[in-house]
């Protein structure tokens, strides 16, 4: 079987955190404080703040940047569920933009409609690895007087014209997840070059502290524990070597799989990590059971958009013909850097064998 993803774990990974078990301190402590420091140093950021996953980081941003009831913010409607779950956490309305059918991340000639004078934020999302367009982007979000956040859960190491995802707007958020482009078992990032927000970020993660027992207003139990920050710290360093192999993975996928399916689009400028290695198909149920009978792992994200769901049924009757087009049709193929050239070949041997 050729997993869709697998996480590049290993000996140093195993020693650190047996290093942090001998230490005793397997709470937020120094390591975690030496990850944040690397991470801000990585992406080109005065500050980072750690937490215990990416929606926990999401969470904290919209309360960072003072979002709450009666405002609304602007995000896609083509993302994981915490895209937009962490806007109802802070008691403010998701407002949906179209996506780019071309690149699956928001489109900028549809975010100006989306704004009204509750529109506080947006929520952009770095999909599959694909930075999105940020600078017409940010150009709508500062002429209206909006904080951006980068959703970077997918996207670490991407860049955009020579900058770091996670680095261009108010404040950038990531995850650490098993299937992520390096992961911490569970864990997030906070990024900004905002000396307040991230003061403010630190205490929203530890109950609201801003000194031991000193509680100046609602707080989480957000932290990131050693043990994550040690894993974190040495795939940190693996990081642009993971990427650089699942570039040559798509490159080879792109060289290789029919025409006919709709490949991901290099990007003048743009810096894919191909988190994941999308593809659009007519027949994906077809596919999908194809690669099934051959043993080759495959992903579909996401095949119900966020306004479709149950939860956003008060946004179920809009239509976003975009999204709604690419939850029919997107499937993921194995891309992680554990693949040999065999399971490369194999799986373009499948695919462009499917007669379907």
């Amino acid at each position: 079987m050729i997993a869709l993803s697998k996480a590049a774990l290993g000996v140093e990974e195993a020693e650190a955190v047996a290093r942090v078990l001998e230490s005793g301190r397997l709470a937020q402590g120094p390591e975690v404080e030496r990850f944040e420091q690397e991470w801000a140093g990585y992406l080109g950021t005065r500050f980072a703040v750690a937490t215990s996953s990416g929606t926990a980081a999401l969470h904290i941003a919209l309360a960072c940047l003072g979002i709450t009831e009666g405002d609304s913010v602007v995000t896609t409607p083509f993302s994981f569920i915490a895209t937009a779950s962490s806007i109802l956490m802070q008691h403010a309305t998701p407002v949906f933009c179209d996506i780019d059918p071309k690149t699956f991340n928001m489109s900028p000639d549809q975010l100006e409609e989306s704004i009204d004078e509750h529109t506080r934020a947006v929520v952009v999302v770095h999909l599959y690895g694909q930075p999105c367009d940020m600078e017409p982007l940010m150009a709508i979000a500062r002429k209206r007087g909006l904080h951006v956040i980068e959703d970077a859960c997918q996207a670490h190491g991407a860049e955009y014209h020579g900058r770091k995802a996670g680095s261009i707007g108010d404040v950038g958020v990531f995850s650490f997840y098993p299937s992520k482009n390096m992961t911490t078992g569970e864990g997030g990032m906070i990024t900004t070059n905002d000396a307040g927000i991230a003061e403010k970020a630190r205490m929203l993660r530890d109950h609201g502290q801003s000194r031991r027992y000193q509680h100046e207003t609602l707080g989480y139990n957000y932290r990131m524990t050693e043990i994550a920050a040690a894993i974190g710290l040495i795939q940190l360093r693996k990081l642009d070597r993971f990427n650089e192999a699942r570039r040559n993975n798509a490159n080879y996928y792109n060289r290789n799989l029919d025409d006919s399916l709709q490949k991901p689009e290099a990007v003048d400028g743009l810096s894919h990590v191909y988190h994941q290695y999308t593809v659009r198909v007519q027949d994906r149920d077809g596919l999908c059971a194809h690669l099934e009978r051959k043993g080759i792992g495959y992903g579909i994200y996401y095949p119900i958009p966020i306004h479709k769901q149950p939860l956003f049924r008060q946004h179920n009757g809009l239509i976003f013909a975009a999204a709604e087009e690419a939850s029919r049709h997107v499937v993921s193929l194995p891309v992680h850097p554990s693949l040999s050239a065999e399971d490369l070949e194999y799986v373009v041997e499948a695919v462009n064998g499917y007669g379907g």
